[in-house]
């Protein structure tokens, strides 16, 4: 493993990576619930639009998780996670399928047809340049725009940033006059375990932020005595396996081969002009999202970890990406859509996560949650939320670099940073910086310094959102 992995030379051991490895599990680990929960039961009501079971997605689930994840720690020995990703996943469901009509066997082919033309784009070296081609003003913005993203989704899990009609966010009620102790204590546990990670990382304790997760977890089912029938609502029961297993060969193993080359049913309802419409603008998003999604997220666990090369690119970049295709082809093939990387590896980077052995230590606890889904969910969500505020903050470093006197690099900067969270996108964020990059640079007096495929992308993006949002 030391040869393999080079543990000695970034630093790190066994140890810290299995720490890191279980964090970064942990942190993302809601997933394999949420998926599942969202192709079965999409409107909550019980109706199934999709026809397919919850045992099947949660197992195509897992198995891509284990294969981009794996993927990731073997051939490009960075500590990244992959599986499904939110955002990607809501857009296959409510959009491709329930909005635009296309069965659940059709809208896989989009994905299985984003994951080849990625696994060309990265071995050519294309999807790198794209990647070059982002000016550095974005660049430096990716990791703090994904860090208030992260952030954000941390104080919504735990329940303290909520929706509001009048501003679309608001503060949750710590009024014990107004507000049952039972919605209060979450969100007393979560601010509780983010100080503790806090104090913990100050202190220098190795593996601060997943003993915060499990001292969180101690602390809520500790508190939990205080909330009647409390524990009432929880009953540990083991799915079978096989039985899951079963549905998933049945209903999503192969159905892209099977029923997503027939288009008929669409057809007949809508023609074959708008079938070809909705498969060209309904691909380029799915390949636009994913694709910086990814980029952005590898850059920002990169910078994190110091694993850039000395031009500030990630270690083994096309690797990273390769691995992350060749999963959203393989999770196309068991049922599942967009296989990404995902923010929530900026956990384990914080735990000390430095190499490929992260990686394969998570995706071996993604292997295990295929049988254990229950003891996953015991980890309440409240715990897992303080570590991405804490990580949302360690992401922030990256604001430093940025020249604010200069509207030409502080624009693009800004708008690529506070877009990301507040369209709940990271791609969004890095197409209003980049634009505005273009347009800025054009009335400035650099437009030579714009690069030809930063023209390229941009009028992607432009397409993108004329098209498809």
């Amino acid at each position: 493993m030391e040869r393999f992995f080079k543990l000695k030379e970034r630093n790190t051991t066994v140890k810290t990576e299995l720490i890191a490895g279980m964090t970064t599990f942990f942190s993302m680990v809601y997933i394999l619930m949420v998926n599942a929960n969202m192709f079965a039961n999409p409107f909550g009501d019980g109706s199934n639009p999709l026809g397919v079971s919850y045992g099947a997605i949660y197992i195509a689930t897992a198995i891509s998780a284990v294969v981009g994840t794996v993927l990731a720690g073997i051939l490009a020995n960075l500590p990244l996670a992959q599986a499904s990703g939110m955002g990607l996943n809501a857009f296959f469901v409510y959009t491709v399928c329930i909005g635009f009509g296309l069965s659940y066997a059709n809208a896989l082919v989009l994905i299985l047809l984003e994951g080849v033309v990625f696994i060309f784009l990265t071995v050519t070296g294309l999807r790198k340049r794209i990647f070059d081609a982002l000016p550095e003003a974005v660049r430096m913005a990716i990791p703090s725009g994904i860090g208030l993203f992260i952030a954000l989704l941390g104080l919504q899990n735990a329940g303290i940033v909520v929706p509001n009609p009048s501003t679309c966010v608001d503060l949750a009620s710590f009024n014990l006059l107004k507000q049952r102790w039972a919605d209060i204590m979450p969100m007393v546990v979560t601010l509780a375990t983010f100080l503790a990670i806090v104090i913990m990382s100050h202190k220098n304790i190795r593996g601060a932020v997943l003993i915060g997760i499990i001292g969180g977890m101690g602390l809520y089912y500790l508190l939990g005595l205080t909330v009647d029938g409390f524990y009432a609502q929880f009953s540990i029961t083991f799915m079978s396996p096989f039985a899951a297993f079963k549905e998933f060969g049945a209903q999503s193993l192969f159905k892209v081969f099977t029923d997503g080359f027939d288009f008929s049913g669409f057809i007949a309802q809508h023609g074959q002009a708008n079938l070809l419409l909705t498969i060209a603008t309904t691909a380029l998003a799915f390949c636009m999202v994913d694709m910086f999604d990814t980029l952005g997220t590898l850059y920002a666990a990169c910078e994190r970890a110091n694993l850039l090369d000395e031009k500030g690119e990630p270690l083994n970049m096309n690797e990273g990406m390769l691995s992350d295709a060749i999963a959203t082809s393989i999770g196309a093939i068991c049922g599942t859509s967009t296989v990404t990387t995902f923010s929530e590896v900026n956990a384990g980077v914080a735990a000390g996560g430095r190499t490929g052995l992260t990686s394969v230590f998570c995706g071996a606890f993604f292997f295990l949650a295929m049988f254990l889904s229950p003891i996953a969910q015991l980890v309440p969500g409240c715990a897992t939320a303080a570590a991405l505020i804490y990580v949302g903050l360690l992401m922030m470093t990256s604001v430093r670099n940025i020249d604010w006197n200069d509207f030409r690099v502080s624009v693009p900067a800004f708008l690529t940073l506070t877009v990301m969270p507040f369209t709940y996108n990271i791609s969004y964020g890095i197409a209003f910086g980049l634009i505005s990059y273009i347009v800025i640079s054009a009335f400035t007096g650099d437009l030579k310094k714009i690069e030809a495929s930063s023209w390229v992308i941009a009028l992607l993006f432009v397409a993108m959102l004329l098209l498809t949002h």
